[in-house]
């Protein structure tokens, strides 16, 4: 089925001659002087300029994250009003995230970045369930874009929405793809990383980013000496990244597959194995749930609906696509745990589970994600870290990704022609 087209919805912006004015960009990092709660009124002060801000309204949990361009520094712990906590991250170098978690469906009524970049000024207000469900589908608005998109030229300040896939201020920085142009991409997502590191072992000591960045790098060595399909991972060192931008990662390279990776826990239990995750709605079961809600919390935007601002037609063809899409992950999810129990792995009697996991739902990029084993299980934890099972784990997955394309080439064999 050909690739579903990108449809670029048209950007609300405002453009005046007082851009000119616009200030220029800090030359140095800036770091957090405060972050202060005032009713529904958050105000964040910075010791030095920034370069810009933009917001996202987050579902499952409620969330408002804030991205603050030249940011790289600081720490806040206000809460109040509407905001049950506040965290601060990197998402990438230069770029600084400000998490408020919401204790209900607020929305931000009004940003406002002061002339001098020092003071982002957010004033909150109560919205109904609906309301809140639009804002957090309506993606980025932009605050104080620099020397370009203003809304009063006195002030300078402004905003700009921006639609899924229009280029950003702040572009996605697209990791370096490696094999042959003419093969197929596999796109391997190591999940976590930075300051998030997912799940830990029961004494603290081993993380899960660390686990799935090994096991990604081995995957990728082992699908680059096939020679048979291209290579790109979503982050190739411990840097953190939305849920977001891993799926867009692989839809912008316009890849063929996505593959991550992960490792599970359940504290608590005896648990132990592996599972193959596809995209669902509605999850399997209870686990499937579970899970779902766990990772969903480090999304970006927790699930564009791509079809909300589409014509009838373009939600028919939106949802035909993904039905494949789900239809041909679900194969390729047998694949893995038939090749990967060829290799030894063992797999969790239902191996095959449905979530609704925010970074599988690139709607036109068959994905999976691989719970490669049990970090919580004191055997599993041992295989996790080991290169021999890394190594094992690479094998299968390359494999069930050779046979996935020659199926899809309608080849009777394995192997790949050269």
């Amino acid at each position: 089925m050909p690739r579903l087209a990108r449809r670029h919805g048209a950007a609300v912006v405002m453009v005046v001659l007082g851009a000119l004015l616009a200030p220029p960009l800090p030359a140095a990092a800036a770091a957090i002087q405060s972050v202060s709660i005032d009713g529904n009124a958050i105000t964040l002060a910075f010791d030095q300029a920034v370069a810009g801000a933009s917001g996202l309204m987050l579902d499952g949990p409620r969330r408002l994250a804030i991205d603050v361009a030249g940011l790289t520094a600081g720490s806040a712990t206000a809460s109040g009003g509407p905001v049950t906590q506040t965290r601060v991250g990197q998402v990438r170098p230069g770029v600084g995230r400000v998490v408020f978690d919401l204790s209900g469906t607020s929305v931000v009524r009004s940003a406002t970045l002061a002339d001098d970049r020092k003071t982002l000024t957010l004033q909150l207000a109560d919205a109904t369930p609906r309301e809140f469900t639009a804002a957090a589908r309506a993606g980025r608005t932009m605050y104080g874009q620099p020397m370009a998109l203003t809304g009063d030229v006195s002030s300078g300040r402004g905003s700009v929405t921006v639609p899924l896939d229009a280029p950003e201020p702040y572009s996605l920085p697209i990791p370096p793809v490696q094999g042959r142009a003419d093969k197929p991409l596999v796109v391997i997502d190591a999940g976590h990383g930075g300051h998030d590191p997912g799940s830990l072992s029961l004494d603290g000591r081993y993380r899960e980013k660390d686990a799935t960045l090994a096991i990604a790098k081995a995957l990728r060595d082992e699908l680059l000496a096939s020679g048979r399909v291209r290579v790109a991972l979503t982050r190739s060192d411990d840097h953190f990244l939305v849920l977001q931008e891993r799926r867009e990662i692989a839809r912008r390279l316009h890849a063929d597959l996505f593959i991550s990776i992960h490792c599970d826990s359940a504290p608590g239990s005896s648990a132990s194995g592996a599972t193959v995750y596809t995209l669902s709605e509605v999850s399997s079961d209870q686990v499937a749930a579970r899970l779902a809600a766990k990772e969903n919390k480090a999304d970006a935007i927790n699930g564009v609906d791509l079809g909300a601002q589409s014509s009838d037609v373009g939600n028919i063809l939106i949802d035909l696509t993904q039905r494949e899409t789900m239809n041909a992950s679900s194969r390729f999810a047998d694949l893995v745990q038939r090749e990967m129990t060829g290799e030894g792995i063992e797999f969790k009697t239902t191996y095959h589970r449905f979530a609704g996991l925010a970074v599988l739902k690139a709607p036109d990029v068959p994905a999976v994600l691989i719970e490669t084993g049990y970090i919580t299980d004191p055997g599993d934890l041992k295989l996790l870290f080991s290169r021999d099972y890394q190594h094992r784990v690479a094998v299968g997955v390359s494999r069930a990704v050779e046979a996935h394309f020659a199926r899809r080439l309608g080849r009777t064999d394995v192997a790949m022609a050269e």
